[in-house]
């Protein structure tokens, strides 16, 4: 059982082909790539080390080095997608369109200019490339692809199959096994049910997403997803969590996200608990009958989680916690917080900070926290609403010992850190369905609205949007995937995870823009969906790693690779 695409319609075209065309750019830009990196080496490594203030003198280039090593497998992906469907007979006209496109357009922007955000620019002089290798580089089947691809009468082409092909129709063959397209299909039908018809209206009150929308989930196996079987989850991996997130987060973000909170917690018992700890909550978590909570951030602190102040102190066989937390998702409806807090005041930095398994009564919006010791306040948010944000404060609030995450203080930080790769690949795919609702919105509209006498989509530059939208996703999702995969595979992969943040964050925010740009002044006001759409793309490039730390982290790693 598949989702119905637009693959495989027409034929094969006149012009060189896409993907050999697609090798030999790659092998082009991979040599910008290496030119770029040893040259800013040579600026911010010495003795083998980085140096922190020659790496934040070059902060521009070094975080435009983590966007042009994000474009290089970006563009490795898609000649690797395309080798894969032609190999299963998969690679129809508006594959090989998405391929064609994409090609062009980014490596027209690696030679002309990556918009890391709307005002800020990497090109390949910002590293000290000289203008004839950088032209030598471009020469060739790069040039080819750049004239090629990313032209007016592809994009009319691609728009036209998307404009005659169903509605619900995916845009292109995704490139998923027949099992991953029957959970997508099953978690599809699940959320145009029971979520896309009323996720505005939840947006627009503010209010929790129903505990039926939760019961649901639950049934469905979305809490359980990754959890193994033993456990009583259904053992499967990230690719799988990435279809069923984007899914969810098509319809809205909030759904989306609730998965977030128990894959964090899951991944932190699985990867640091111990075997009772493992046992007691895993399979509540697997079920739905316990709902986390990531506890994490502080006021005045952000990323720099070296600098936290929340005491846990230890008295006999309980921890007194003292402190304060904020930007704490669903707090008031979870059953379980992991909090990250300072259990040896003594040791500064990371050293001292230990992850505590505190559990809490469920609250209400009149009472929500019913536990000694511990209270807050809503802090209202333009988007990503549904599950609510909370300022807690902890004085006296008690955790029993034996809730210490592993047994052993001290490991706080390190086991966050384990959790990394996963949630921010899941957030990767959370921008995917943002941007493909986004998208979907401005193509609606785009055929439904008529000036002029004709609908929106007829005109050239509206069409162009939907079509580069189309593009990015493909390209996001693509990217989402690979790192999923190596995730799965078991390999080291938070570059590969940090680059699938960084790309589908900002391509859910532009593709955001865009539809509303489609929508004109409709998509100002409220009632129009996609007012709500650009609110929750909006955080996406802040939340798990604000774009500029995630390029910031992807950098470091790329730099100190080879010492």
């Amino acid at each position: 059982m598949t989702t119905q695409t637009l693959a495989g319609a027409g034929t094969a075209r006149p012009e060189p082909d896409v993907l050999d065309l697609g090798d030999r750019a790659l092998a082009s830009i991979e040599r910008l790539y290496g030119d770029a990196r040893s040259r800013l080496r040579s600026k911010i490594v010495s003795n083998g080390r980085i140096e922190a203030e020659a790496l934040e003198r070059e902060q521009h280039a070094a975080h435009g080095m983590a966007w042009l090593a994000t474009y290089v497998e970006s563009i490795r992906e898609m000649v690797a997608f395309g080798r894969r469907m032609r190999e299963e007979s998969r690679f129809g006209e508006v594959e090989d369109l998405l391929t064609r496109i994409g090609l062009g357009e980014y490596l027209a922007q690696i030679f002309g200019g990556i918009p890391m955000n709307q005002g800020e620019f990497i090109r390949p002089e910002d590293f000290g490339l000289s203008f004839d290798s950088i032209a030598a580089l471009r020469e060739g089947a790069a040039a080819q692809l750049i004239a090629t691809g990313n032209t007016a009468s592809n994009r009319h082409r691609l728009v036209a199959l998307i404009d005659a092909a169903d509605s619900s129709a995916m845009i292109g063959d995704p490139g998923l096994d027949e099992t991953l397209e029957s959970i997508r299909d099953e978690i599809r039908k699940f959320s145009q049910t029971e979520v896309a018809p009323h996720a505005h209206e939840w947006h627009l009150a503010n209010a929790y997403i129903p505990m039926e929308i939760i019961k649901g989930l639950s049934g469905l196996g979305v809490f359980g997803l990754t959890i193994p079987e033993e456990y009583d989850g259904m053992g499967l991996g990230k690719v799988a969590m990435c279809v069923v997130t984007e899914e969810l987060s098509r319809a809205y973000i909030g759904v989306g996200s609730l998965g977030t909170r128990s894959e964090i917690a899951a991944e932190l018992i699985l990867c640091g608990g111990t075997d009772e700890q493992k046992r007691h909550f895993l399979p509540r978590i697997a079920s739905g009958a316990i709902l986390p909570t990531a506890v994490f951030t502080e006021p005045n602190t952000g990323s720099d989680l070296a600098s936290l102040r929340t005491r846990a102190t230890r008295s006999g066989e309980t921890y007194t916690m003292t402190g304060n937390k904020t930007w704490i998702t669903h707090p008031v409806r979870a059953d379980l917080m992991t909090v990250l807090a300072r259990t040896n005041p003594a040791e500064p930095g990371y050293k001292g900070l230990s992850m505590l398994l505190a559990e809490k009564p469920r609250g209400t919006d009149e009472n929500p926290f019913p536990a000694d010791g511990m209270s807050g306040s809503e802090i209202e948010v333009l988007g990503y609403r549904g599950m609510k944000e909370y300022e807690i404060a902890f004085d006296g609030f008690e955790v029993p010992a034996q809730n210490l995450l592993g047994g052993v203080e001290g490991q706080g930080f390190k086991q966050l850190m384990q959790t990394f790769e996963s949630a921010r690949i899941q957030t990767a795919a959370r921008a995917v369905g943002v941007a493909q609702n986004a998208m979907e919105l401005g193509l609606r509209y785009a055929r439904e609205r008529i000036q002029f006498g004709k609908p929106l989509l007829s005109f050239p530059r509206v069409a162009d949007k939907i079509a580069l939208m189309a593009i990015e996703v493909h390209i996001a999702r693509q990217l989402t995937y690979f790192a999923a995969r190596a995730k799965d595979d078991g390999k080291r992969c938070d570059v590969e995870a940090g680059m699938a943040k960084l790309l589908g964050a900002r391509v859910a925010w532009s593709s955001a823009d865009n539809a509303l740009q489609i929508h004109g002044g409709n998509g100002f006001a409220l009632e129009y969906p996609i007012s709500r759409v650009l609110c929750d793309a909006r955080i996406l490039n802040i939340f798990e790693g604000a774009a500029e730390i995630q390029a910031q982290v992807i950098a470091r790693r790329l730099l100190e690779e080879g010492n």
